[in-house]
């Protein structure tokens, strides 16, 4: 009698690759599901595989002149709106900020929205648009190039169908941007 291997995950990687990939996650013990729709909870173990891919690649970056900076996770919806095209591709998965308080809900008993935005504030999908702003407004001439600049950051866009590391509503990124004569 010829019985198949027993493998510790089912099902096998050729069997189901989705349900094979949510398995190793979950019994490597790296991240899981948040209470929050599309969000993950990066465990100590998959959050040391981070630390560990972005001390590496921060020394290749640094070796090579670039600096670590951070800019705002909230984006003005006018700089987005000037580069639409840029934006178009992901502009139906971002979030978007209108009020910046809540107060007691008299009718509910719970919570709701108050003091409205003079604009509102997209949270960042990407940094491109208010990196950009930064870049004009230090970039005066020839003489302030070039401008090597990293980012390690926090990206937010509603994806319709997540999956822990690969597709989530809020993901760790990396960002170089840099400016030349």
């Amino acid at each position: 009698m010829n019985k198949a291997p027993q493998t510790a995950i089912t099902p096998t990687r050729s069997q189901d690759y989705p349900e094979w990939y949510q398995q190793v996650i979950k019994h490597a013990d790296l991240a899981e599901n948040s209470p929050v729709r599309g969000c993950m909870v990066i465990k100590p173990w998959g959050y040391a595989l981070w630390e560990n891919m972005q001390r590496a690649l921060d020394k290749m970056f640094k070796d090579t002149g670039h600096q670590n900076a951070y800019f705002p996770l909230f984006i003005p919806m006018s700089f987005l709106e000037k580069e639409a095209e840029h934006v178009e591709g992901f502009a139906k998965e971002c979030a978007v900020v209108t009020h910046h308080r809540l107060e007691p809900d008299p009718d509910t008993g719970g919570l709701r929205p108050a003091g409205p935005l003079e604009e509102p504030l997209i949270v960042r999908p990407t940094s491109e648009t208010i990196i950009g702003a930064m870049y004009a407004k230090w970039v005066q001439s020839y003489r302030d190039l070039p401008i090597l600049i990293n980012q390690w950051a926090n990206v937010v866009r509603w994806e319709m169908r997540t999956r822990l590391f690969l597709r989530t509503a809020e993901f760790l990124w990396q960002e170089g941007h840099t400016a030349h004569a």
